[in-house]
């Protein structure tokens, strides 16, 4: 069997680390297969969704890697969907309803006090067909359930294991909203349906939902697929969303993050295999198994997304720099003496300006670095002048350590931390290491 798979995000807010773990997910099931990925843009909401969330979707996955195969938008597919709901509706399995919002909480409210489940009562069933007619005539439009049938809605999850619900437990959902408007549920069935799909990987807030489609795929006579609900990433903070800002990839773009340690990190976290930075998305497919993957709560940390950006920048050829956009006037000679030392490629750009360009000197201590100034070394500076130059100092003040080393690299850099003073001071060169220890 073919493995084909999808992302189904919708374009109301830019992508999270939470909705690229599941597309990473997905992609990487069906690359490991050979299989086929599908990117299926979810804009059943008119109302929020946006063109520029879809711009900023197709950027995301491109920028890390995550290629799809095919595309498609539901909004394009809505006489699909209304054929399908027609069916539906003449085979019974579709209902209207009547009941307005505040209706509906009122009946949920006496089945909680009478200590029943808040399941819908399916009320309107019993309606007569004159009834039906004479609510539309007082201005109720009908919203649209769907029938459950009775039984276990069971199947084996490739996360979770083994699952069930006992459909008695499960409210008929609306699937159909007043307006006449699909819900994400019946569009995303039809079109799982017609595009083939034989795996779903989604969060584990979905489990509810996927016993529902389970009915819904066997209502239409269509192949269940398989299914694998991920746990849910979290920070120490708690759970993320599209409405909590700073875990979205365009900010993580912005930090200077590489596409490969953000990747390296979400194919990792929550499986047995420890966490270590790839240079190559090909060596995170051959590495993957979704067996892997436990179901406990995932944390996201941050620093250690911080930690692999930086190996992976540490272990960076030069030539692999060159493709970045944003590498300035960087050149090979400058880049090998900082990387060691840096987190991310803007770091190394910033370094450049504080050796080449215009730095504000620290000076606490005017005696020291004036003492420091006359001992310099002659001639070309080079990597070798660093330890020539401490060690006359350190003889001549007595001094070790931070109070050696300190006042020299911030009166040369203005910065407290950075890259080995050995390596800087060539690039900084002779002209600027005098002027800066003379403000």
């Amino acid at each position: 069997m073919a493995v084909i798979t999808r992302f189904a995000p919708s374009p109301t807010g830019f992508l999270h680390v939470g909705n690229i773990r599941t597309a990473l997910v997905s992609w990487l099931f069906a690359r490991s297969h050979n299989g086929e990925f599908i990117l299926r843009i979810d804009d059943t909401d008119t109302k929020r969704s946006e063109q520029k969330y879809v711009d900023a979707i197709k950027r995301d996955l491109d920028w890390l890697g995550l290629h799809w195969d095919k595309e498609f938008r539901q909004s394009s597919r809505t006489e699909r969907y209304i054929a399908v709901k027609d069916d539906l509706v003449k085979s019974g399995r579709l209902y209207p309803c009547y009941e307005g919002v505040e209706e509906l909480e009122i009946k949920k409210k006496i089945a909680l006090n009478s200590g029943k489940p808040p399941i819908y009562d399916r009320a309107s069933l019993k309606l007569t067909p004159q009834e039906k007619e004479k609510l539309i005539q007082q201005g109720h439009s009908p919203h649209w359930r769907f029938l459950l049938t009775a039984g276990d809605i069971s199947w084996h999850d490739l996360v979770r294991g083994d699952i069930s619900f006992a459909s008695h437990n499960l409210s008929d959902p609306v699937w159909i909203r007043e307006d006449g408007s699909m819900t994400y549920s019946i569009a995303s069935v039809i079109d799982d349906m017609d595009y083939g799909i034989t795996h779903i990987v989604r969060g584990e807030d979905h489990i509810s939902n996927s016993a529902l489609h389970v009915q819904l795929f066997e209502a239409l006579k269509a192949k269940v697929p398989q299914f694998a609900h991920l746990a849910l990433l979290r920070t120490k903070e708690g759970e993320m969303s599209k409405r909590v800002g700073g875990f979205e990839v365009q900010s993580l773009r912005d930090e200077g993050i590489e596409p490969m340690s953000i990747l390296s990190l979400l194919a990792k976290i929550g499986t047995s295999d420890p966490v270590e930075a790839r240079s190559n998305i090909k060596d995170l497919v051959k590495e993957f198994n979704i067996s892997k993957l436990g179901k406990a709560a995932v944390l996201y940390d941050p620093q250690i997304l911080l930690r692999l950006n930086a190996k992976i920048v540490h272990d960076m050829p030069y030539d692999t720099l060159l493709k970045h956009s944003d590498t300035g006037n960087l050149d090979e000679r400058f880049w090998e003496a900082v990387k060691h030392n840096i987190s991310t490629i803007k770091e190394a750009s910033q370094w450049y300006e504080i050796c080449h360009g215009t730095v504000l000197p620290v000076i606490e201590d005017a005696e020291y670095i004036s003492i420091a100034a006359t001992l310099l070394p002659e001639g070309d500076i080079s990597t070798a002048t660093w330890k020539e130059w401490t060690e006359v100092l350190k003889k001549h003040t007595g001094r070790t350590g931070k109070e050696l080393y300190m006042p020299l690299r911030m009166a040369l850099t203005g910065m407290q931390h950075g890259p080995e003073m050995a390596h800087l001071l060539p690039l900084i060169g002779r002209e600027k290491v005098v002027a800066r220890l003379g403000a």
